[in-house]
C-alpha cells in the first residue's frame, strides 16, 4: 500500500485536490492555509524536492551515448519522443512509459505526461504571461464558442497574487494586448538578441522584442517554499532545480501546504471517479485505486479539486456516471470532452549574423527572446485570412565545437578550432492561438481497459484552417523580421506536427455563462455539482496565443479562496 506523507491517513477531509502539478499545488497551498484539512492525491510515484532529481548535477559526459537512449528503451516513449527533446538520458525518466499507458488516435495527438508528484510544474518551459481583455473577450466579439464569463478585472488581482509568490522575471512593456505582472529584474539580452531588438523596432512599428517572462527567481528576494533562491544560470531545469529558483509545486506551493500542519499526501493513487449524491446534489468524495497494489479505496471531502490536467480531468468526470449524470458528471451540455486546443508551433525562421566576434557570453541562461502578438489588434494589424494572433520565442547564440567535424582537422589545428568560438546564430519560432472546435474531442474507450481496468483515451481532433492560414504569416513575417535586422542566410522551417505538441492541453470542460452550453461557472465549479471545481486547463474557453499556466495558477487561487468562503457560509 502507498505511503502516505504529511499526516496520517483518514477517511474524510475537507477538500480532497486530485493531482499535485501546477493547478494542484496552488489549490494545496490556498486550502490548507484557509484552515481546510486538504488531501492531495497523485497518481504517480513520489517525488521530493533535491532529493530527487537524480541527473540534476550530472555533465554531458557523465551520460553514456551522449545521452541518447539505447533502442530498446527509446522504444517504450516512442509517442513521448514526439517532442524531439523528451526521450534523452537526462530527463526522460520524468516521461511516462508508452506501453504501460496507452492512448487511441482516431488522428494523431501528441500527449506528453509525466506522472508523479510535482506533475508538470517539474518540467514546463516557464514561460509566464498574463491575459488581457482582447483574449477573454475574443470568443464574444467574433461569435466563436462561448462567451468566457470573466474578464481581466476579474482574474488581475489573482495574477499579481500568484506572481508575488512565484517570481516572475521580465521587462514591463505597457503593451494592452499582454498586460504587465509583478516582476522580477528581466534576464539580459545579449548582444545578438539586442541588436535584432533594435531593428526590428526601426523597421516595424508596433513590434516589441524582450526577454521571456518567466518564472525564475532573479534577485535576492525571498520567496515562499522550501529555501528557493535566485537562478544559477544553469539550464538544467528540466532535471528538477535543487535551488527552487523556477517555481514548482514541489518547491514552492507544496512545502507551503506541508508547513499548515493541513495537508496529507498520498502518491500513486488513480483517481477514477467522483461520489454523488443525489439527495443532495453534492459531491461526496473519490474512487481510487493503488497504483502499486491495484487496491481501491474510497475518500469523502466536503469539496473536490480537479487539478489532474485538461485530459484527466475529463476522464474523471467521463467515468462519474450516476443516474443523474449518465454521460459523465457535469456533462448536461454534452461539452465534456470537446473543444480540445492547445498552440500550433515548430514556424519561423533562423539565420546567421555576421558580427560581434569579440563578445561571447557567460553561463547558460534559461530563457531567451520573445516577441508579443502583433496580429489582429485593429488598423492595420487586422488580417482577413484569420482570426487571432501567434507570438515568438527564440534566442541568439554563438556556435561551438560541433562545427569543426567536417573540417576533418586534428591535432593543433584541431585545439585551436575547439576552442574559438564559432559564429552567431538567431531564430525564432511562432507560438500560435488554436479555436475551440466543438468537433475537436476525447471519448473513453471501454473495450481498451487499462492495466488497471479503466476506459483509455482516444482523441479526434486536428487544426482547423484559421491555423494553417496563420502559419505561413508566422513563417513570413519571421522570415522578414531576421531579414529585415541583417541576417544572412535566413532559412524559414515549418514543422506543424499535431495537436497536443505544444503540451499546453485545454478545453475540455470549459466555462461559460450557460449551464447548456458549458460545464463549469466563473469560479471553476461544476454548473450541477458546485463542490467540484476544475482548475486544470481543461476549464480554458479559448487558448489565446501565450502559455497558459499562469492563468491556470490565478484561477486556481482564485476558485480556492471562493471554495474557503463557500463552505464557511455553509454553502458547500
Amino acid at each position: 500500500m502507498s505511503k502516505f506523507y504529511y499526516n496520517e491517513e483518514q477517511d474524510s477531509y475537507d477538500a480532497i485536490v486530485v493531482g499535485s502539478g501546477m493547478s494542484g499545488g496552488w489549490a494545496a497551498k490556498e486550502l490548507c492555509e484557509k484552515g481546510l484539512k486538504t488531501l492531495v492525491l497523485e497518481r504517480g510515484r513520489m517525488v521530493r524536492h533535491r532529493e530527487d532529481y537524480p541527473t540534476a548535477n550530472m555533465d554531458t559526459w557523465d551520460f553514456p551515448n551522449n545521452g541518447e537512449l539505447p533502442p530498446e528503451e527509446a522504444a517504450k516513449q516512442f509517442k513521448q519522443a514526439r517532442t524531439g527533446y523528451t526521450v534523452k538520458a537526462p530527463h526522460n525518466f520524468w516521461f511516462v512509459n508508452d506501453l504501460e499507458h496507452p492512448y487511441n488516435e482516431t488522428k494523431r495527438f501528441d500527449w506528453m505526461r509525466g506522472y508523479h508528484v510535482g506533475g508538470r510544474s517539474l518540467l514546463w518551459g516557464r514561460h509566464s504571461y498574463r491575459w488581457s481583455d482582447l483574449d477573454f473577450e475574443a470568443n464574444k466579439n467574433e461569435k466563436i464558442g462561448v462567451d468566457w464569463p470573466v474578464r481581466y478585472k476579474d482574474i488581475e488581482p489573482w495574477y499579481s497574487y500568484v506572481e508575488t509568490y512565484v517570481g516572475i522575471s521580465g521587462e514591463a512593456l505597457g503593451l494592452s494586448q499582454l498586460p504587465d505582472s509583478v516582476f522580477e529584474p528581466m534576464m539580459e539580452l545579449n548582444c545578438v538578441e539586442q541588436h535584432v531588438r533594435e531593428k526590428v523596432a526601426e523597421h516595424f512599428d508596433g513590434r516589441v522584442i524582450t526577454s521571456g517572462r518567466v518564472a525564475h527567481i532573479n534577485s535576492d528576494k525571498q520567496f515562499g517554499g522550501d529555501g528557493r533562491i535566485r537562478c544559477q544560470f544553469r539550464n538544467r531545469c528540466i532535471r528538477g532545480c535543487p535551488f527552487g529558483a523556477y517555481f514548482s509545486s514541489n518547491s514552492s506551493t507544496l512545502p507551503a501546504a506541508e508547513a499548515t500542519g493541513n495537508l496529507t499526501l498520498r502518491p500513486d493513487s488513480i483517481v477514477h471517479e467522483i461520489m454523488y449524491d443525489p439527495d443532495t446534489k453534492r459531491a461526496t468524495g473519490v474512487k481510487v485505486i493503488d497504483r502499486l497494489t491495484k487496491e481501491t479505496f474510497e475518500y469523502k471531502a466536503k469539496v473536490v479539486f480537479l487539478c489532474a490536467s485538461a485530459i484527466a480531468s475529463a476522464s474523471i468526470l467521463m467515468q462519474s456516471r450516476s443516474d443523474r449524470f449518465p454521460n459523465g458528471m457535469g456533462n448536461d451540455s454534452d461539452q465534456l470532452g470537446r473543444n480540445i486546443m492547445d498552440h500550433h508551433l515548430g514556424v519561423g525562421a533562423a539565420g546567421k549574423y555576421d558580427g560581434f566576434d569579440d563578445m561571447i557570453y557567460k553561463g547558460r541562461k534559461p530563457n531567451g527572446v520573445y516577441i508579443p502578438r502583433f496580429r489582429n489588434l485593429g488598423g492595420s494589424s487586422n488580417m482577413t485570412s484569420f482570426k487571432r494572433g501567434y507570438g515568438y520565442q527564440g534566442s541568439g547564440s554563438r556556435g561551438n565545437w560541433d562545427e569543426v567535424v567536417s573540417e576533418l582537422s586534428h591535432g593543433k589545428s584541431l585545439k585551436e578550432a575547439i576552442l574559438k568560438p564559432g559564429g552567431w546564430t538567431f531564430g525564432i519560432g511562432g507560438f500560435g492561438e488554436v479555436l475551440p472546435y466543438e468537433e475537436n474531442r476525447m471519448t473513453l474507450d471501454y473495450d481498451k481497459l487499462d492495466q488497471w481496468g479503466l476506459p483509455t483515451v482516444t482523441f479526434d481532433a486536428e487544426f482547423g484552417e484559421n491555423e494553417w492560414n496563420m502559419r505561413e504569416d508566422m513563417k513570413e513575417q519571421a522570415y522578414e523580421m531576421l531579414t529585415k535586422a541583417g541576417l544572412r542566410d535566413v532559412q524559414t522551417f515549418d514543422r506543424p506536427g499535431a495537436l497536443g505538441l505544444g503540451i499546453h492541453e485545454m478545453g475540455t470542460a470549459r466555462m461559460g455563462r450557460d449551464p447548456k452550453t458549458s460545464v463549469l461557472n466563473a469560479y471553476n465549479q461544476v454548473h450541477a455539482v458546485p463542490n467540484v471545481y476544475v482548475t486544470d486547463g481543461a476549464f480554458m474557453t479559448s487558448a489565446a496565443c501565450v502559455n497558459p499556466s499562469l492563468t491556470y495558477m490565478a484561477f486556481t487561487a482564485r476558485a480556492a479562496n471562493h471554495a474557503a468562503e463557500q463552505l464557511k457560509k455553509g454553502l458547500l
